[in-house]
This record gives structure tokens, C-alpha cells and sequence, in this order.
């Protein structure tokens, strides 16, 4: 049923004369609540009548993503207590001359002391020489972004 005001009327007359349905309206129609199970409906009018559909309730998948992500951290949590399921172990050795081996720490005298090997000067020069790289650019861009500032003022 439409009423004069171009609100919806719940379908049943006894529903809405007990105050059922609460009408309140919107751009695209009207938003219906049912006072009794607390269900959000937007009812529009189209061609063929008013029709309404329930809103997704935000808090249903709420839980029940809460629900899933449960589940997947117990999943994770009997995973972990099983142990490891890769033995970390290649199949294939390296060649000796291959230069991505690591070399083995060093077994220092004494017990459990272990010896890290020092990175090489040719590494600290690469290490170095990006640092600069890195400082050069950012301070051109604070001076660039300075310049920027100062010509708006």
C-alpha cells in the first residue's frame, strides 16, 4: 500500500497498526525496520511495485569473520605444534666455487662461541657508496621541496 505521504505501509494491516514497522525515508525510497526481529530493509518503488530488501547486517559478518579467523589460528596453532614440515635441507649441493654459499661460522675455542664472519671491505664500499647516493637525493629533495615552499609564499 502507498500512502499519501509517498511512505510504504507495512504489507499486512494488523503488522502496522501494532507498530511493527518503523518507515523512515531516504533518497532511494524508504528504510523499514522490523521493531519485532530488528531487521533493515530499504524498500524502493520500481515498474512493477515497491519492493524491499533486507540490509547486510554489518555485525552477522562481523562475526563470522571473527568466526574464521579463529578457526585459521587454531589451524596455525596445531601447524606450529607439529613442527616443521620442511626439513631445511637442500637435495643438491653448491659448487665450491659458487659465490652465493655462505661461508660456515667458525667454531671459536671455548664452549657454544660462535665466530661471524666481518663483511669485506668491498662490501662496506658498496654499503657506503649507496648510503651517500641515498643522502644526496634526499637532501636535493628537501631543498627542491624548500625552493617550492619559499617561491609560494
Amino acid at each position: 500500500m502507498i500512502t499519501s505521504g509517498g511512505l510504504v505501509a507495512a504489507q499486512s494491516a494488523p503488522d502496522s497498526e501494532n507498530g511493527r514497522y518503523s518507515m523512515t525515508p531516504i533518497p532511494e525510497g524508504v528504510l523499514r525496520l522490523d521493531t519485532r526481529t530488528g531487521t533493515v530493509s530499504t524498500c524502493t518503488k520500481n515498474d512493477s511495485g515497491w519492493a524491499c530488501y533486507a540490509v547486510p547486517d554489518e555485525r552477522s559478518a562481523l562475526d563470522a569473520e571473527i568466526g574464521r579467523l579463529q578457526a585459521e589460528v587454531e589451524r596455525l596453532k596445531e601447524q606450529v605444534a607439529a613442527g616443521p614440515t620442511v626439513s631445511g635441507k637442500i637435495d643438491e649441493a653448491l659448487p665450491k666455487s659458487d659465490p652465493l654459499k655462505k661461508a660456515e661460522p667458525k667454531i671459536a675455542e671455548g664452549d657454544r662461541k660462535i665466530e661471524i664472519p666481518l663483511p669485506s671491505d668491498q662490501d662496506m664500499d658498496r654499503v657506503m657508496s649507496f648510503l651517500e647516493k641515498a643522502w644526496r637525493r634526499l637532501i636535493d629533495m628537501a631543498n627542491r621541496v624548500q625552493k617550492d615552499v619559499s617561491g609560494k609564499i
